[in-house]
């Protein structure tokens, strides 16, 4: 889902590619435009007991916004939670799950719940740092865990 959705021009695919999954494209800020993202179908996952996503990424120096999902519906709440990339650099984010803001259409929404590990039925990326040009992002995987490392 890019920025079309409002008028903007922004781009982004994603792709399996030498092993892991590629998210790139370009941002453009035209026709308030600036944001480009991918998510999973939803499904049910055993997440229970589960604090914190760890992610494995190279990325390009930008920042991204790994998200999650509890109600099914494209109009539900988002909940995201940001890092930010070295450029040409593997590396492993924790993003503990108390960290993750609920948000819709760019608008951060106060009166929603935490994120429950036990109800997440979609997981995606986006990028939406305001500035234009082109992003690429390799994931070699996600997985949630306990903060305890388990």
């Amino acid at each position: 889902v890019n920025d079309g959705v409002m008028g903007g021009v922004s781009a982004g695919s994603f792709r399996p590619a030498g092993g892991v999954a590629v998210f790139e494209g370009e941002v453009s800020l035209e026709n308030n435009g600036g944001f480009a993202s991918v998510r999973s179908l939803p499904a049910r996952h055993d997440l229970a007991g589960c604090d914190a996503f760890v992610i494995r990424v190279r990325g390009d120096g930008r920042r991204y916004k790994f998200t999650a999902r509890m109600d099914p519906g494209f109009d539900g709440a988002v909940y995201q939670a940001g890092f930010t990339t070295r450029a040409g650099e593997w590396e492993e984010h924790r993003l503990p799950l108390k960290q993750f803001v609920p948000s819709f259409r760019g608008r951060v929404l106060p009166g929603e719940p935490p994120l429950d590990p036990v109800r997440v039925v979609s997981v995606g990326v986006l990028i939406s740092d305001r500035q234009e040009g082109p992003f690429r992002l390799e994931i070699a995987w996600i997985g949630a865990a306990a903060l305890s490392g388990r």
